[in-house]
């Protein structure tokens, strides 16, 4: 066994799928990737994430109160990478999904653009939790909508066999990512 460099730790458990977040505010949108997300609750679903106070993307989900989860795959990575180390507060004239070329469709209940190509959605309504905000960077959210790809998620569950380019990815740091493997089983 060896040390981990205390900086560094939270890589340990940095192993969930990267998402793109993505939002719109009167006519200005935005998206951004972020690795700090998980479920939080059922019924009625709920999810946690942080995102920072100087991102552009946040400035725009307070101001709307909604966002989306996009679960980009393989195929995506590039980019994720781009959208994650751009900030769209400096493009003038344009956005992230105009620069990069992004396709996008109309959410059901939120006003935030989905992403073509990821493999699940999730619309998100913001439930205000400003301390937590404030201190922790750390928003709350129920999630009002969800949509996942048939090929690789049904039945609540993920299966990627057979479509290596939709799995799901994890990043590291650094512009690394894991991508998920093979599902396994316990026995009962």
């Amino acid at each position: 066994m060896q040390d981990a460099e205390l900086s560094k730790a939270y890589r340990i458990l940095n192993h969930g799928p990267v998402v793109l977040v993505s939002t719109s505010h009167q006519g200005k949108r935005n998206v951004m990737a972020a690795a700090w997300n998980t479920p939080l609750d059922f019924d009625p679903p709920k999810i946690t994430i942080v995102i920072d106070k100087n991102t552009y993307t946040r400035e725009l989900i307070e101001a709307s109160g909604s966002f989306a989860i996009n679960v980009p795959c393989v195929a995506q990575m590039d980019t994720v990478r781009s959208v994650g180390t751009s900030s769209g507060r400096d493009l003038k004239d344009t956005d992230k999904f105009a620069l990069y070329g992004l396709e996008t469709f109309f959410a059901k209940t939120i006003d935030a653009p989905l992403l073509e190509g990821c493999v699940a959605w999730l619309e998100c309504k913001v439930i205000p939790e400003r301390h937590n905000q404030n201190t922790y960077d750390l928003f709350i959210a129920e999630v009002v909508a969800a949509y996942a790809d048939e090929r690789v998620f049904s039945d609540g569950h993920w299966h990627f066999e057979g479509h290596d380019d939709l799995r799901t990815l994890h990043h590291v740091a650094g512009g690394e990512f894991f991508v998920t493997g093979a599902a396994v089983r316990a026995a009962l």
